[in-house]
This record gives C-alpha cells, structure tokens and sequence, in this order.
C-alpha cells in the first residue's frame, strides 16, 4: 500500500510542478509558427491531459486498494483453480483474468481521452468502430502472444528449480527478439495499413539519402496514421534487410522534402550510434535481473497470504511481485530516460552532419511540436522522471551551434 501511495505522490508533485512551468509568454524561438490563441491552446490541451491522467490514475488506484483490501486476488486465484486445471493452466487463467478486468477498467477512460480530449483539440480520427476492433486485436495478440510465454515461465519455476530463473530469462529473450522480428509484417499491420512510398523527388531525395550512408532496408513506407489522429511521427523497424523506414501520412502531408530527409536522417543516426543495440542490450540485462528478483518472491507463502491467497503458487507470486518491482522499475525507467535523451541529442548532431541541412530539421521539430501541442517549457523534474526526448527548445539550442542552422 505503501508503494502505491507513494507511486501516486510522485505523479501528483512531478505534474504540480510541471503545471506551475507553464508560462503565458511564447518562447520568441516560436514567435513565427504559434499566434497567441494557438499558443494558449497547447497549454489547455496540457492541462486537461495532466487532470486527466491525475484523475484516472486516482480512480486506479482506489480501486486497486479496495481490491487488494476485499481479497480479490484471492477471488480471482480460487475462480482460476475452479476450472480444475493444472497449475499452469490455472496459473495462465489467473493471469487472463487479472489482464482482463484491468482492460475493462481502463475502457472507459481510454474512450474518454480519444472521444473527447483528442476530439476536443482537432486530433482524433478514430472511428467507434475502430476503436473497438482495435481492443478486440489487443486482447486477441494478449492471449496468442501472451499466454504462451506466461504458460513457459510458470513451468520453467515450476519444474527447473534454482536455474528456473535463467531458462525464463533466455527464453524471454528469445521470444522479444522475436516479436521484434515479426512486428512490422505481422502485428503492425493488424492495426494500420502500410504501403510503399509513391515514386516522385521524396521518395528519390530519401533513398538517395540512404545510399550515401549505406543504408540497407526492405523499402519506404506510408502509414495510415490519420485514420487514428491528426498527429505525426516517423519511425524505423525490423532487423538487418528487413529493417523498414515509415512516415505517417500526416508527416508527409506537413513537411518539405529536406524536412523528412532530415527526419529520416535523425531516425538513422539512432542506428548508426548503435542506439538501438544498446537499448535492447539494457533491456535484455534487465529482464535477466527481474527473472533473477522474481527467484526470491515467487515461492514465498507470505506475501501470498498478505494478498489473502489461501494457496500459494508459482503463478500468484509472480503477479504480486510486480508490485514489489515498482519501485525498483521506476528508477531503471529514470536510467533509460536519461540515456534517451541524450542520444536524441546525438541522433540530431548525426542528421545534421550528414545531412548538413539543420535549419531544415530545426524547422521539422517546429512544425511537429506545434502539429502535436506539445509542451514548449516542461519542469526539469518532470524531464527528469518521463521524458524520453529533450524538451524541444533544447534540441533546437543544440542545432542552432552548427554551421546552416540559421
């Protein structure tokens, strides 16, 4: 309870605190790109998030204590054992169940924050429709990917004894690179339509670009973002030649040829820096010190007993140990953030050398930051704790000490 409590005190003072940042004065670095009703308009749409996300995290929470409180855990392990199954599937079942109820939990907040925040701001796109397949999908890839790992852990500390924690570490691995491998052919495309980049200068001014860097890839991809929001992204996947660039149709609807050159180029420089590789290294050590934690608490009758499990088992252990984990989680979300961070700043120094147009990228971040409402003065601590990229006034300051910039 404890943890949880203090879980949520972190949430209320880092976004206090990034409320109290906002400043009605627009950087002069935007004077060009924002008038004052747009300006304004990105920091209601920042204040009705951050209630948002205070108010549903508030919700889950209370709801979770009452759970915790009225033994329902408890509940759900003695419906899973009711299918008189054995301990895996039991355990399997337990998990869906659990997975399940959270789902229907956030429901509504979901529909809330797409149907009308989204939809207030001028960005949703999503149709009912949509959104309800897109929940049916989850919880079908929920239960074809999700069940057989779960299933494979329970076993593995079930049957490997004190090396359990190992065989669940390799085999983990081996399943993510896996996901990894068949994202973008298989799951991706569950959810959004992907097609080659018609011919024409942008596609020649891209591939070119590629070339010069050596840059081997399956092709150059369209998304249909515009069927979910009006926001804008790019981004690169898959492995070795399968590797695959794809820009979001309203990316390329907004931006000049040497803004999504420049952009491509940002999201090579992660591959060329070795980002990639290094944050899926962090990401395998991690997962191998969470299974090696797991070792610890997931034969332990007492903590099953403080979440009123009359029966311990394999599976319960590891359910309740997540909660023990968060803690530990969040700082080792902080590291990765930090390290994040600095290789934007990294990736943008990249495109800008190699590209050698970085007026073009720093106008590229203009247009997606005020595309997108972002927040143009975010609190260092909120930074410090969530933000993956540098807040854009930074990367802009960093580019504008190179040579062209202006």
């Amino acid at each position: 309870m404890i943890i949880l409590l203090l879980n949520y005190a972190l949430e209320l003072v880092k976004e206090s605190l990034n409320l109290s940042n906002i400043s009605p004065d627009l950087p002069e670095e935007f004077s060009s790109h924002y008038d004052a009703r747009k300006y304004e308009l990105s920091q209601k749409y920042l204040k009705d998030n951050t209630v948002f996300g205070l108010v549903s995290g508030g919700f889950n929470l209370a709801v979770l204590v009452a759970f915790i409180s009225a033994g329902g855990f408890g509940f759900a392990d003695s419906l899973a054992r009711s299918f008189g199954h054995g301990p895996v599937i039991t355990g399997v079942i337990f998990f869906a169940l659990i997975a399940l109820g959270s789902l229907l939990l956030g429901i509504p907040f979901s529909a809330y924050k797409t149907f009308v925040i989204e939809q207030k701001y001028g960005f949703n796109k999503t149709k009912p429709a949509t959104f309800i397949f897109d929940i049916i999908k989850s919880m079908l890839l929920m239960s074809v990917l999700g069940a057989p790992v779960a299933a494979l852990v329970i076993w593995f500390f079930l049957t490997a004894g004190p090396s359990a924690w190992l065989w669940c570490w390799l085999a983990v691995t081996l399943f993510q690179l896996f996901v990894e491998f068949i994202a973008p052919v298989v799951i991706m495309p569950l959810f959004n339509k992907f097609v080659p980049l018609e011919d024409g200068e942008l596609k020649s001014a891209l591939a070119d670009y590629a070339k010069s860097q050596d840059f081997k890839m399956k092709g150059l991809y369209k998304m249909d973002g515009s069927k979910r929001s009006s926001k804008s992204n790019a981004f690169f996947t898959g492995f070795g030649k399968f590797r695959r660039i794809v820009l979001f149709d309203t990316l390329i609807e907004r931006h000049s040829t040497d803004e999504l050159v420049s952009v491509l180029a940002h999201e090579m420089g992660h591959y060329k820096k070795k980002h990639i590789v290094k944050f899926m290294a962090a990401s395998v050590v991690e997962t191998g010190f969470v299974f090696f934690l797991l070792s610890f608490f997931v034969q332990n009758a007492e903590i099953s007993a403080a979440f009123k499990i009359t029966q311990p088992s394999v599976y319960a252990g590891i359910m309740l140990f997540a909660f023990f984990y968060s803690p530990l989680g969040t700082l080792t979300s902080i590291v990765n953030s930090y390290f994040s961070r600095k290789y934007e700043f990294q990736a943008d120094s990249f495109a800008a050398d190699t590209y050698g147009k970085p007026a073009a990228l720093v106008e590229a971040l203009k247009k997606l930051s005020v595309d997108n409402l972002s927040n143009l003065t975010p609190h260092p601590f909120k930074v410090f704790v969530d933000y993956s990229h540098p807040p854009v006034l930074s990367r802009i300051e960093a580019l504008r000490g190179r040579p062209g910039a202006r």
